[in-house]
């Protein structure tokens, strides 16, 4: 019988593939050994076994990694309480510096008006006599100072009626006496409208003459207009 070259020509062919076959096999064979054969120390041990193995770690590691966190929030927090700290001191100091300069400021200006004042009542008194005519007159230079109206007329009339000309006068007999407020002065005021009314640049007692004419005035001035107005006990 005939061979049939067809037949023949495939064999060969499937003969090579199955070389080829064989000789990939072998070589993944030989691979899988020199894997296998890797010392039990080794790093990189493949087996069947592999899947399931366990990895080791140490929980030393995460709690010193936790406790360095730790460390290093507290650190920060303590660092920012502590600029903190500084910036409310630095504050304090600046405002209590303020303060201290207002209130060295405001005792200068105080002395420096006092002082003005001094001087001013000082010159005054040099400028005029110590009798009833110089304390009119002394009054109604501060008044002019201050807005305050009334004629010497005016004035000198309502002295005469209410004390006589008398620097220490007190009433002691009518309402106000009868409340504890009596009438003292040249011009009769009850201690109330004195504190009430009192002028800056007088001194404030109320047995003072021209500090007694300067307050009365300024209350007349206020409820009547002018003390030239009063013309009876006010």
């Amino acid at each position: 019988m005939p061979k049939n070259i067809f037949t023949r020509g495939r064999s060969i062919s499937l003969n090579r593939k199955h070389k080829i076959v064989a000789a990939g096999v072998g070589t993944l064979g030989a691979a899988a050994v020199a894997l296998t054969a890797v010392p039990a120390s080794g790093q990189t041990t493949t087996s069947e076994a592999a899947p399931t193995a366990k990895v080791a770690y140490s929980t030393k590691q995460i709690q010193d990694v936790h406790a360095g966190v730790t460390g290093q929030l507290a650190g920060a927090s303590q660092k920012v309480a502590a600029i903190e700290a500084k910036q409310e001191a630095a504050a304090k100091k600046e405002t209590a510096a303020k303060k201290a300069a207002a209130k060295k400021a405001a005792a200068k200006r105080e002395a420096k008006q006092s002082a003005s004042r001094s001087a001013e009542r000082t010159e005054v008194k040099k400028s005029y006599p110590n009798n009833l005519d110089g304390w009119i007159r002394e009054a109604r230079a501060i008044m002019k100072k201050h807005g305050i109206p009334g004629s010497y007329e005016g004035i000198h009339r309502n002295i005469m009626r209410e004390s006589s000309g008398n620097p220490r006068a007190i009433n002691n007999w009518d309402i106000n006496a009868i409340n504890g407020i009596p009438s003292k002065g040249l011009l009769q005021v009850i201690p109330p409208t004195f504190e009430a009314y009192h002028v800056p640049g007088t001194p404030k007692n109320i047995w003072d003459p021209v500090a007694n004419i300067v307050a009365a005035c300024n209350y007349a001035a206020d409820k009547y207009g002018t003390m030239d107005n009063v013309d009876s006990a006010y």
